[in-house]
C-alpha cells in the first residue's frame, strides 16, 4: 500500500515576485471583480477577462455550447455591431484572441494604453448586450461544426483523446469534450444561448485583469463608468462532484487509418488545489521535459519503442489526469511500449526521480514560471488563471518555494499513489486500412 505523501513545506510567497505584484483590488456593486497591475517600462497594456464557465458547467444536449460561445462573443453587440470589435481594436493598434477549456473562457487584448478606455468601451460593450439572433448562431455553429470535423474527427489525437475521456470518467462533465458532442452543437438552440449568456457571462461570474502602464485609480473610474450599470446574472449552480472511484484498469481500441499504432494513456489525478497537484508538477518535468528526459531516452532513443513520448498533466478545479501520449513505430507492438513505460513508472514509485532528474525539473518549472511573469500579458493571464483554480491569484507567488522545498520522499508517494494499475485508462490506436488522418491539425481556441 503506498505510503501517504510527506506534508508539504508551507506555501510562502517568493519575495522576488511579490514585489512585481502590487495589484489593486476593487468589486463592483454588481460583482464584478477587478484587478489592476501597474507597469509602467512600455506604454502597452493586456486585459483579460475570465469568465467562471467552461465545459464542465454545461449538460447533455447543449455539450460545447461555452465554446459556441467563445465564437458568438465576437458577433457584434448593440454599439458596436457585427464584424466591428476587431476592426475598431486593430484599429487602436490592439489585437484579440480567446479560448476556452474545461473549466474557464477567457477573452484577452493586447493594445497602446491610450487605447484603454476605448477597449473597456468593447469588452463592456459585448458583456452587456451581445447580439444573439438566429443568423449569428447558425454562422457560427457552421464554423464550430467545420472545426470540430478538422481538429477531432479527421485527427488521430483528436479521436482518441474523445474516446479517453469517455474511459475516465463516467458521471463528471469532464467526459464529453470541450468542443462538444456534434448533434449538441447542431441542436442548441437561441434560447438555450441566451439564458446561457444572462447566467455565465453576467459581471458576477467575471473577472477583469489589467495590467500594464495605467493609472490604477483612474482605471477603475473607467471600469466603473463603462460596466457599473450592467446587471447581475442569477448565482450559478455549483457543478456537482458525482464521479464514482475507478477500481479497475479501463481499456478501449480505436481502429483508424494510420501509419503506425499509438498509444493514449491516463491515470487519474488530483484537483488543483491538492498539494500532490504541484508535485505531480515535478514528475511531469522530471519524465518528459526536454530531449534528455527519462522517458524520451529509454522509449524512443535507447529502446526505439517510440517516436515521440508527452506528459501532460494540465491543472483543473475538479480531479483531472496525468496523460502518457505515445506515437510508435510501425513494427511496434503497443503492448510492449506499455510495460516498457509502466516499468519507468515503477521506478518512480521505488526510486523517485535522480537527484538531476528532481533538481533539474525544479529549475524548469522556475524558469518556465519567471517566464510567464515577464511580460504584461503573461502576469495578467498568471494572476487569472491561479485565481480560476486555486482561488486566489497570491497562491501563484507561492509556486516557487513549493518546488524548492519538495524532496524525493514525496515524489515517491505521490507517484506510488498515483500510477496504481486500478487508476489507468488506455486508449491504444490500430492502424486500419485506408488514406492516413492527417494527425497535424492543431487548434488554439479549445483546451
Amino acid at each position: 500500500m503506498p505510503k501517504a505523501p510527506a506534508k508539504p513545506a508551507e506555501r510562502t510567497a517568493d519575495p522576488v515576485l511579490q514585489s512585481l505584484f502590487d495589484v489593486q483590488e476593487a468589486t463592483l456593486p454588481n460583482g464584478l471583480r477587478v484587478r489592476l497591475l501597474a507597469n509602467h517600462q512600455t506604454p502597452v497594456v493586456s486585459l483579460y477577462t475570465f469568465f467562471q464557465v467552461g465545459s464542465r458547467n454545461e449538460r447533455p444536449g447543449i455539450t460545447g455550447i461555452s465554446h459556441l460561445f467563445e465564437h458568438m462573443m465576437f458577433n457584434g453587440a448593440k454599439k458596436y455591431g457585427p464584424k466591428k470589435f476587431d476592426m475598431v481594436l486593430e484599429s487602436n493598434g490592439g489585437r484579440s484572441n480567446a479560448y476556452t477549456s474545461t473549466d474557464m473562457t477567457v477573452y484577452y487584448e493586447d493594445f497602446a494604453s491610450d487605447a484603454l478606455e476605448k477597449v473597456l468601451d468593447l469588452e463592456s460593450d459585448r458583456m452587456r448586450s451581445l447580439r444573439i439572433n438566429d443568423d449569428a448562431l447558425a454562422s457560427e455553429r457552421q464554423v464550430v461544426m467545420e472545426e470540430r470535423r478538422v481538429r477531432v474527427d479527421n485527427d488521430i489525437t483528436g479521436i482518441m483523446d474523445e474516446e479517453l475521456g469517455t474511459l475516465v470518467w463516467k458521471a463528471h462533465a469532464y467526459r464529453w469534450p470541450v468542443i462538444g458532442w456534434m448533434k449538441d452543437i447542431e441542436n442548441i438552440t437561441r434560447q438555450d444561448c441566451e439564458q446561457y449568456f444572462r447566467t455565465y457571462y453576467a459581471p458576477n461570474n467575471a473577472v477583469l485583469y489589467i495590467v500594464g502602464d495605467i493609472d490604477p485609480k483612474q482605471t477603475l473610474a473607467l471600469v466603473r463608468r463603462y460596466y457599473g450599470d450592467i446587471p447581475k446574472g442569477p448565482k450559478p449552480e455549483p457543478v456537482l462532484n458525482a464521479e464514482p472511484e475507478q477500481k479497475g484498469e479501463r481499456r478501449a481500441e480505436v481502429r483508424h487509418p494510420a501509419q503506425s499504432p499509438a498509444l493514449m494513456i491516463a491515470y487519474r489525478g488530483p484537483a488543483a488545489r491538492d498539494q500532490e497537484t504541484l508535485l505531480l508538477d515535478i514528475i511531469q518535468y522530471g519524465l518528459a521535459k526536454g530531449e534528455g528526459s527519462r522517458l524520451v531516452k529509454k522509449l524512443v532513443y535507447e529502446t526505439q519503442l517510440a517516436v515521440s513520448v508527452a506528459v501532460d498533466w494540465g491543472w483543473r478545479i475538479d480531479p483531472g489526469i496525468i496523460l502518457f501520449y505515445l506515437e510508435l513505430k510501425p513494427d511496434s507492438d503497443p503492448r510492449k511500449v506499455e510495460e516498457a513505460l509502466y516499468a519507468e513508472l515503477a521506478r518512480v514509485a521505488e526510486e523517485g526521480l535522480t537527484e538531476r532528474e528532481l533538481q533539474k525539473a525544479k529549475n524548469n518549472l522556475r524558469a518556465d514560471h519567471l517566464r510567464e511573469l515577464a511580460t504584461n500579458s503573461g502576469r495578467g493571464h498568471a494572476m487569472g488563471h491561479y485565481e480560476a483554480l486555486l482561488g486566489s491569484w497570491r497562491d501563484g507567488l507561492t509556486l516557487p518555494s513549493v518546488y524548492a522545498a519538495a524532496t524525493n520522499e514525496q515524489v515517491k508517494a505521490v507517484a506510488a499513489k498515483t500510477f496504481a494499475p486500478e487508476r489507468r485508462s488506455v486508449v491504444t490506436l490500430i492502424p486500419a486500412a485506408g488514406a492516413p488522418a492527417d494527425a497535424s491539425a492543431d487548434g488554439k481556441d479549445v483546451e
